[in-house]
């Protein structure tokens, strides 16, 4: 699981959101429970941070150099490509696994900012 949260440099910060009570959140908060603590010591300076909200869908964004962010909702499968020129979403669906979510989170922290 480590070579998974090896962070690209461009990546300045990752946020997760999600409400700490909802059912739909679930398996972000197991996903979190597990994998904080490998992706934080692989990173020690690239911080993660964790905003729980009542009624907040899950969600994780990545901030990359010059203000290019992306997020990828972990109730699904949309991405969204924040720009300050564009904003773009693609694929949608429902109910993602734990495993889904592991594997979503390594492809946002290694993905550049194109």
């Amino acid at each position: 699981m480590s070579g998974k949260y090896a962070f690209t440099k461009a990546l300045k910060e990752v946020r997760f959101l999600f409400c700490h009570t909802g059912e739909g959140s679930a398996a972000t908060r197991t996903f979190l429970n597990r994998a904080y603590p490998t992706m934080k010591k692989n990173n020690p300076f690239t911080p993660i941070l964790i905003r729980e909200a009542s009624g907040t869908l899950p969600k994780v964004y990545a901030r990359y150099e010059f203000g290019k962010e992306k997020s990828q909702s972990l109730e699904g499968t949309t991405w969204t490509h924040v720009d300050v020129r564009e904003v773009r979403a693609d694929n949608d669906a429902t109910g993602l696994t734990d495993k889904q979510i592991e594997d979503t989170v390594a492809q946002l922290v290694k993905s550049e900012t194109t």
